[in-house]
């Protein structure tokens, strides 16, 4: 019976253990999705405000923007720009305007209901700036009547 010494056993254990190298074989893996005041800017989103009635829907590859007796106007979707609680969207609609939107941390309330939004939203569309709150589309779309949009 032949013995393997103990430094060679070592050796094979820890070459078993090591981590496969990084390189061009093995891409890093993906970035972990913006938040934004506990909203993740990587799923759908909606920003809505009163006085006029308005809305943006912005997914991850369009921003859609909808008003009263206003015509709706798409745009592709750039990504946030974040900086500290600010996430800042620009674009140009499909119609030519400058679409910027630009989402605060910091609670929101619509002024029209008793829902609280986590997010306060700016939208410059063209020569128009408006005012209201954002939240994910999916909290939005299943919170209540009153209280947070989470």
């Amino acid at each position: 019976m032949r013995l393997i010494p103990a430094f060679a056993v070592l050796s094979l254990l820890a070459a078993c253990t090591q981590d496969p190298p990084q390189g061009p074989d093995r891409p890093e893996p993906p970035a972990p999705p913006p938040v934004l005041g506990g909203v993740d800017l990587g799923q759908p989103l909606r920003a809505l405000g009163a006085e006029p009635f308005w809305g943006v829907d912005i997914t991850p590859t369009a921003i859609k923007y909808a008003g009263v007796d206003r015509p709706e106007q798409t745009a592709p979707n750039p990504g946030p720009t974040i900086t500290g609680t600010t996430a800042a969207y620009a674009t140009q609609t499909v119609q030519g305007d400058r679409l910027e939107i630009t989402l605060i941390a910091t609670e929101c309330s619509d002024g029209m209901s008793d829902r609280t939004y986590p997010l306060t939203a700016r939208v410059v569309i063209g020569a128009e700036t408006l005012q209201g709150c954002a939240a994910s589309t999916a909290a939005i779309m299943g919170g209540g009547e009153s209280g947070p949009v989470q």
